[in-house]
């Protein structure tokens, strides 16, 4: 049955000097040449374009434009055009509908519904250009009593922590379903910027073991690329339990991408699919996991912090309190609108619920049950801007994950095909033509540029509230009010309503 394309490409033949350069740039074979009596003419086959605007940025005379299809199907409130498209798909193919990054369905953002509260006179506003503010943060177990030696004086030692400058960090995104050069803008520009950024659960490349003190290392169900040398390396040991674009299921990285660098860093063979397992084969429980996150601990001689990734979920609270008697050091919670490299369609748009309430649900039950100090806060999952950050800091969160965000400021356009492996931009692809488009010290620039920025905002913020540190803001819900929030949505988030 033939599929109408879902964007066409507007060519103004005017312009257009027939240089070929879109049939270069695409590596989806969009454009293509055709012989005619008056010579190759350039033509296009929609039904391959996934609207990532490569052949619109890189056009030398501005000839083309992509716009979405206006073909429509009969009016029908039950059963819209993309769900008899998705039905056609699967009847022609019989399988599993996969998607890319986050979930694009109209749920209700609820960062966007919340709005920071600022001082005037009372509690005067503090600027920011004149006054010191605070914005590192430090990840890991607080110790809450004073403690001395047998002579008296203060132990000054502590658990092992992140430092971190700004309470921002890069997600995980493994090499294999992100580029060498992807990943090296993430690495460097953690460097630069004293944060870290999360290798993901595809071992970390023998070049990136000199980013160790700003690495975090994962380990996943898979399992790939992990031994001794690589947990040594990492700032900290990230144990993925689940993510956020696809909840109670494993992770599939296409044989395809498993290059000969890919897999000597997963350790897997050239070419075979890398598959995680649903659950880890040795935890069906918070004792299990306990038990991994002291063999994790044992095995770095107790200098590295422990994070536990969770995937925010209805009984979220329950399991954040589990995570936090388990000896681990972090909790990170990674909300429904997290991306990913791929998952399938049915669960990354229904599996899941909103970051902003799992995580005011789990600060609120961890402050009732005494023991908020014993682990930190990351928030992830849809992080898109300062004033997201802030908010969620607000919520419970010592700091947060971004991964979208992140990828943008090195050129992505959301065109939501990473699962092909034909990234135009460089980014999620191992193709080393596609790859090399990437340039590193330009998308590290980049990357430094969007977080210095978000960290003069977060300030801005900071100052207009009257307050002078993030750890002052952690929790602070007196600083946010809703707009357009039903009673429960308000209890949940632990904030008032716009006027009270």
């Amino acid at each position: 049955m033939y599929q109408y394309a879902d964007y066409e490409i507007k060519r103004d033949r005017e312009r257009c000097i027939n240089c070929g350069r879109c049939v270069r740039e695409c590596s989806n074979g969009a454009h293509y040449y055709k012989e005619t009596p008056q010579g190759k003419t350039l033509l296009a086959d929609e039904t391959k374009c996934v609207n990532c605007h490569r052949c619109v940025e890189t056009c030398p005379v501005r000839a083309i434009k992509i716009v979405k299809s206006d073909l429509t199907f009969k009016e029908n409130k039950s059963w819209s055009a993309q769900n008899l498209k998705e039905i056609y798909k699967q009847a022609q193919s019989g399988g599993v509908l996969l998607s890319s990054m986050g979930n694009p369905e109209d749920y209700p953002v609820y960062f966007d519904k919340i709005l920071i509260n600022a001082s005037q006179v009372t509690n005067p506003p503090i600027d920011p250009l004149r006054e010191p503010m605070e914005t590192r943060v430090t990840l890991g177990r607080r110790t809450r009593e004073i403690r001395r030696d047998k002579n008296g004086n203060i132990v000054t030692e502590h658990p092992p922590r992140i430092q971190l400058s700004m309470p921002v960090m890069f997600s995980a995104m493994s090499y294999g379903s992100i580029s060498y050069n992807a990943q090296k803008c993430l690495a460097e520009a953690a460097q630069r910027l004293g944060i870290c950024y999360n290798a993901g659960e595809g071992g970390l490349h023998e070049d990136f073991y000199r980013y160790g003190k700003n690495t975090v290392v994962q380990v996943a169900s898979g399992r790939f690329g992990v031994h001794k040398e690589y947990l040594e390396t990492g700032a900290a040991i990230e144990i993925k339990m689940g993510q956020g674009a696809k909840p109670g299921i494993g992770g599939h990285l296409p044989g395809a991408k498993i290059t000969a660098d890919v897999s000597r860093t997963r350790m897997i063979p050239e070419g075979s699919d890398a598959i995680s397992p649903a659950p880890h084969h040795d935890i069906y429980s918070i004792e299990d996991l306990r038990q991994l996150v002291c063999s994790l601990k044992e095995a770095t001689e107790h200098k590295k912090p422990v994070i536990v990734k969770v995937a925010a979920v209805h009984n979220i609270s329950a399991i954040a309190s589990g995570i936090a008697r388990s000896g681990a050091d972090i909790i990170a919670i990674d909300g429904f609108r997290g991306g990913t490299g791929a998952a399938p369609t049915r669960i990354r748009d229904n599996v899941g619920i909103p970051l902003e309430l799992a995580l005011a649900s789990v600060d609120k039950r961890l402050r009732e049950e005494g023991i908020r100090d014993n682990v930190s806060i990351i928030a992830g999952g849809a992080i898109r801007n300062s004033a997201d950050v802030v908010k969620a800091i607000a919520l419970g969160a010592d700091a947060v994950y971004i991964a979208t965000a992140a990828l943008a400021a090195l050129g992505c356009h959301l065109c939501r095909s990473c699962q092909k492996g034909n990234c135009n931009w460089g980014i999620a692809t191992q193709v080393p033509e596609l790859v090399n488009r990437l340039n590193v010290q330009e998308g590290c620039g980049r990357l430094c540029n969007l977080l210095t920025a978000w960290n003069h905002e977060i300030k801005e913020m900071m100052g207009g509230m009257g307050i002078n540190s993030v750890e002052a803001l952690k929790g602070n819900r007196l600083m946010l009010r809703g707009v357009g929030l039903n009673e429960k949505e308000l209890e949940v988030l632990g904030i008032l309503h716009a006027g009270e």
